[in-house]
């Protein structure tokens, strides 16, 4: 009975809270300021018998972003929330719209929100906590034990079914990797409304299906006591059956009807339907209206019984039928997702549950059993707190000076062998992730001397084949994970790989490669990992239209902008190996950490000539240029006088640079400026301007308001990317780059078709020289 008190105050403190954010509190501009009383009521059964009767102080819980309010209800009756938050639900500064690991002033486990990338987090959560696990050993075990003192415990899922609609879903419940975490628990709560409508098709059947043939457990919450006690009444056969052929918005629809017209609906004229009514007719009326309204999602024995089931050997998928706005007067209304009881509803509302409308805040009496359970419940999941374990130092440079040819995606795999050598500790902590790209992305020799991580150690059958080159090495010590091709999963894992020094204390450094023109399909769940706070390196390889013999398709354009607009991250695009270098030591020396942000390298295969770097040979001139390469840009060649400033930025840096030898053949000086970070630099152009915090001593090195000039860039991307640097000190400027969809060809083709091969970088300097000379004669 307790629980059932509990379960209640749940309902009421969500609603309330709601109905303070939008009824009560001052809202002078009159905007929607929103909540989800019935999406949070569908939940409140579910959440209430997990939280007081089955988490572990192991356990983590990713809750269905619209029952935020009930998750906060319960971490107030846990004491773990002050009473002053309750009425800040949605304002600035408040308690979030959605859970939020980082915003909220509670215990959030999961950051949820965009729909179908919180709700798969819990399996990347559990992936990340095995690795740490097995690699540094200090997160807890990874047994399946279910006792008070496990301290690995279970990673759950609270899903609603129209989540389930979104592919990322299915994405990550298909991959391979997921059968084997046993310690997953999805909770669906099928209450069969979308935001619009009720969904006219019965899901369960299907849902069950896809999730057993992915062979996940699944265990199926449909009714609760009562209508099981009628079932086995002459003529439960045929309301059992009635009830599971009916049709969604038929049920619904019986949700909001009075004892007198459920008679009428409910036997419907189907075989049957006599003995049905005669099962009914028997039914005072307050029995009749509970029994249509008793499904198992809201039947504390029915859930604890289905907790019982669980197979901690595989992933666990309950399927719970509820009532979208159970135990609310909009329970069950084809439009409750979003709508608002009135305040006379309300005000009936806490008659009925015995509340104060006007003062709802209240918690249990300190002496009472439903006190006493909270007051357990919170001692039961209070957490031991970590010590943060500072990351190893990693080196800012190498040291080598690369010569020959050679490409920034091959410097990649370079860079991460070398420091194995150079700097161990820090490479123990790096993780590399790959949607079945490892070898086309440059990293076999990575993955052959560090090897793949698996829960289980495998055979490798080819490791006596001496055509093989690669040598897949799976083991619990691994450091390179490889998933299917689905690249929602890659990021999706690299945001929880990147948030173990914030749960655990311990810092991984996860990297993970795609295909850069997949980065726009990868872009929401990346950019929702990085709200949630997971710092990761993202590298985009190959790019831009320099993948040209791949077609159209497989070339990015608008990367360049995703990656100077991704707020807690810094974006690179560097022209040469050691740039590459550079960079990506930088980006993982801000890995796991407080402070720390992810980082985005955009490579590509375009073979360079490396000395055309120019890397400088003084011990002092090379940690200025290399500052300079991790802060944004660097003077690459540097004119007396110049006329014109030529800005090249990755693959583009061998034209730019052929360009301003052939303007210098016809004497026009041209600076070359290569820019290795757009955002840093925009970022740098915002503090200069006072509008925001952060450096801008690199504008004063690059771009000298003395050495100003008439200004040509050009990128293996959109041209806007560069258009604003021309502003730095209002130069005359043309912005050269990729705005059309790509062709197949050479890269002498589409460089030409692009407008950004050599040829039109000397044309677009010659002209705007020659404008600026008319007109300076003008104005004379």
């Amino acid at each position: 009975m307790s629980l059932a008190k509990i379960e209640d105050r749940v309902l009421w403190l969500s609603t309330a809270m709601i109905h303070h954010a939008n009824r009560v509190r001052p809202n002078p501009t009159g905007l929607k300021v929103g909540g989800h009383q019935a999406s949070c009521a569908s939940m409140v059964s579910i959440m209430t018998s997990l939280w007081f009767e089955q988490l572990r102080p192991g356990d983590r819980v990713s809750v269905k972003p619209h029952a935020a309010p009930v998750l906060h209800a319960i971490n107030y009756l846990l004491g773990e929330l002050d009473e002053s938050h309750l009425t800040t639900l949605r304002a600035f500064g408040g308690l979030q719209s959605y859970p939020s690991r980082s915003k909220d002033p509670d215990s959030v486990d999961y950051s949820t929100g965009s729909v179908g990338i919180g709700a798969t987090a819990p399996i990347w959560g559990a992936i990340a906590r095995r690795y740490v696990d097995t690699t540094i050993g200090s997160a807890g075990g990874v047994g399946l034990n279910r006792s008070a003192g496990s301290a690995l415990g279970r990673q759950y899922s609270l899903v609603g079914d129209a989540e389930l609609d979104e592919g990322a879903v299915w994405e990550a419940i298909l991959d391979t990797s997921v059968a084997e975490l046993g310690e997953i628990v999805w909770i669906v709560d099928l209450n069969r409304q979308s935001l619009d409508r009720v969904v006219p098709n019965i899901a369960a059947g299907r849902l069950e299906a896809m999730f057993d043939a992915a062979g996940w457990q699944v265990i199926t919450v449909k009714f609760g006591a009562l209508l099981e006690s009628l079932f086995n009444r002459p003529g439960g056969a045929q309301l059992r059956t009635r009830i599971l052929d009916m049709s969604n918005p038929e049920y619904q629809r019986l949700l909001r009807c009075s004892a007198e017209e459920i008679r009428l609906r409910l036997p419907g004229d189907e075989a049957g339907a006599d003995a049905v009514s005669s099962l009914i007719v028997a039914l005072d009326d307050d029995t009749l209206i509970q029994a249509i309204r008793n499904l198992g999602g809201h039947d504390l024995d029915a859930l604890r019984a289905a907790y019982a089931q669980i197979d901690d050997t595989r992933p666990t998928v309950i399927i719970a039928y509820t009532i979208k706005g159970r135990g609310l007067p909009t329970q069950g209304h084809p439009q409750n997702h979003s709508s608002l009881l009135t305040v006379e509803q309300y005000e009936q509302f806490a008659d009925e549950l015995g509340m104060d409308a006007e003062n709802p805040w209240g918690v249990f009496e300190e002496n009472s059993v439903e006190g006493q359970t909270c007051r357990d419940t919170a001692a039961r999941l209070a957490r031991e707190k970590f010590e943060f374990t500072t990351p190893p130092a990693v080196p800012a440079d190498i040291g080598r000076t690369p010569t020959g040819t050679s490409t920034t995606q091959g410097a990649l795999g370079r860079t991460l062998l070398d420091l194995t050598r150079q700097a161990p500790e820090a490479a123990k902590r790096v993780v590399t992730v790959s949607p079945d790209v490892s070898s086309s992305t440059n990293l076999a020799g990575w993955l052959n001397k560090v090897g793949v991580w698996s829960p289980n150690e495998r055979r490798n059958w080819f490791a006596d084949d001496a055509e093989t080159i690669m040598h897949w090495r799976e083991k619990p010590t691994g450091q390179h994970m490889e998933l299917g091709i689905a690249e929602t999963n890659l990021v999706g894992l690299m945001g929880e790989l990147g948030a173990t020094w914030s749960r655990w204390g311990q810092a991984l450094f996860p990297i993970g490669v795609m295909y850069d023109p997949f980065v726009e399909r990868a872009l929401e769940p990346w950019s929702y990992g990085i709200y949630a706070g997971g710092q990761s390196i993202l590298v985009g390889t190959p790019s831009g239209v320099t993948l040209a013999a791949e077609g159209g398709a497989h070339q990015s354009i608008k990367t360049p902008s995703i990656g100077l607009e991704q707020p807690g991250c810094v974006s690179y695009e560097p022209a040469f190996a050691i740039d590459t270098e550079w960079t990506l030591l930088s980006g993982i020396g801000r890995l796991g950490r407080p402070d720390g942000s992810s980082s985005y390298l955009r490579l590509s295969t375009r073979p360079v000539d490396q000395t055309l770097a120019e890397v400088p040979t003084d011990p002092a001139a090379r940690e200025r240029r290399r500052r300079q390469v991790v802060a944004g840009a660097y003077m690459l060649r540097r004119r007396d006088k110049p006329a014109i400033t030529l800005v090249g930025m990755g693959a583009m840096i061998t034209e730019t640079l052929a360009a301003s030898d052939r303007l210098a053949d016809q004497g026009i000086a041209a600076d070359v400026v290569c820019v290795t970070s757009p955002g840093l630099l925009f970022e740098a152009v915002r503090a200069r301007d006072g509008l925001a915090d952060g450096p801008s001593w690199i504008l004063g090195q690059v771009f000298p308001a003395e050495r100003a000039a008439p200004m040509v860039t050009v990128l293996d991307g959109h041209p806007h990317t560069l258009a604003f640097l021309a502003g730095i000190n209002s130069v005359p400027g043309v912005a050269l780059g990729v705005s059309n969809f790509g062709q197949v060809g050479t890269l002498d083709d589409l460089y030409r078709y692009h407008g950004i091969d050599t040829d039109s970088i000397v044309s677009a300097a010659l002209d705007l020289v020659g404008r600026v000379f008319h007109r300076q004669n003008h104005e004379s």
